[in-house]
């Protein structure tokens, strides 16, 4: 059985599945992910789901605001290899869009990267297009930022 739970930033299982996702990143990105590492940082007021499987944490995200007070940044997307093709990663972006448009917000952005082919094709599915790099990724080759409107 999966469930998908709301957690605050600080819950133990979301923190030990972005060190999963940090290891991850650095083996996809070595020359480059000490510049993305400061910009991946996830402050307490993010707002956070943890997939379970089986009562197992196996992945995650959280959204933060971004730029104004109607659109978020989804952040620190991560399955574990075991549990992936299971659909797990759109329910938590699905998740995550929900809780946003329940708060108000209209619009969310993201940043992946070019090694991550599957997280882009993942994104395009759920309609997000490519967008202009943003903040910190503006000059970024690696990174791919993309965009949608919540309904």
């Amino acid at each position: 059985m999966i469930q998908f739970i709301r957690v605050a930033a600080d819950h133990a299982d979301f923190r030990e599945l972005i060190k999963l996702l940090d290891k991850d990143l650095w083996s996809r990105y070595p020359d480059t992910q000490q510049f993305f590492d400061e910009h991946n940082q996830v402050k307490l007021d993010a707002n956070a789901v943890v997939a379970y499987l089986n009562d197992v944490p196996v992945g995650c995200g959280c959204y933060r605001e971004a730029g104004d007070e109607h659109t978020i940044e989804i952040k620190r997307m991560f399955v574990k290899e075991e549990a992936r093709g299971r659909g797990i990663a759109q329910r938590i972006v699905k998740e995550l869009e929900l809780w946003a448009s329940e708060e108000g917000k209209r619009d969310a952005l993201l940043e992946t990267g070019t090694g991550q082919p599957e997280a882009i094709s993942l994104y395009k599915k759920l309609g997000y297009v490519q967008v202009a790099n943003y903040g910190p990724y503006v000059g970024s080759e690696e990174s791919v930022c993309m965009g949608k409107k919540l309904s």
